[in-house]
């Protein structure tokens, strides 16, 4: 199963961490993404009903994922494909990494969030640059500040984005481009 392939499997031990914590359902990393061997992290702000597995009616896929069933992830595959890179290069998160039935970030989620991300930054070897997408993913910018990453901040890709803010939205695709054409 290409879930428990070698670029996942740390990945793996994190969400299994995570779970541990019973914060709320955390999803898997997308095994058709690059793992641990990703350059490039797209860093949303937190997951959202449709990666929950468990969730009661109609059940998300469990993974936070391009592939997902709503029309946020349906706009992340549609610029994903619009920018030069191969998907193994890319890994998907979120600056809060789990889904409490609430699309509200408290402070303490925010506070073990930049923890909970400092360590995922550690698994990442290849990592290069860092995409923020949307404004709460945003606030992390302080933190990568400290780091060797390239940082990127775009509007997210969300239905409410696209309706309230298209010239933002519209940008998302050109704001990409450009992280991934940064790479090394």
């Amino acid at each position: 199963m290409l879930r428990d392939s070698p670029h996942m499997a740390p990945l793996n031990d994190m969400v299994a961490g995570l779970r541990a914590e019973g914060r709320g359902a955390v999803p898997d990393f997308d095994p058709m993404d690059g793992g641990v061997g990703a350059r490039i992290l797209f860093l949303l702000e937190k997951p959202g009903p449709m990666t929950d597995a468990d969730r009661p009616g109609r059940a998300g896929s469990g993974f936070i994922s391009r592939d997902n069933d709503d029309e946020s992830a349906a706009a992340t595959f549609t610029f994903m494909q619009q920018i030069p890179i191969m998907r193994n290069e890319t890994l998907i998160w979120n600056a809060i990494p789990w889904w409490n039935d609430s699309i509200k970030v408290t402070p303490e989620e925010w506070r073990v969030g930049l923890l909970r991300l400092e360590a995922l930054l550690n698994l990442l070897p290849r990592l290069q640059s860092v995409v923020l997408v949307g404004k709460k993913a945003a606030r992390a910018a302080n933190m990568l500040a400290m780091r060797d990453l390239r940082v990127w901040h775009s509007a997210h890709p969300s239905p409410r984005v696209r309706a309230t803010y298209p010239d933002q939205h519209a940008a998302i695709p050109v704001i990409w481009s450009k992280a991934a054409a940064s790479l090394n």
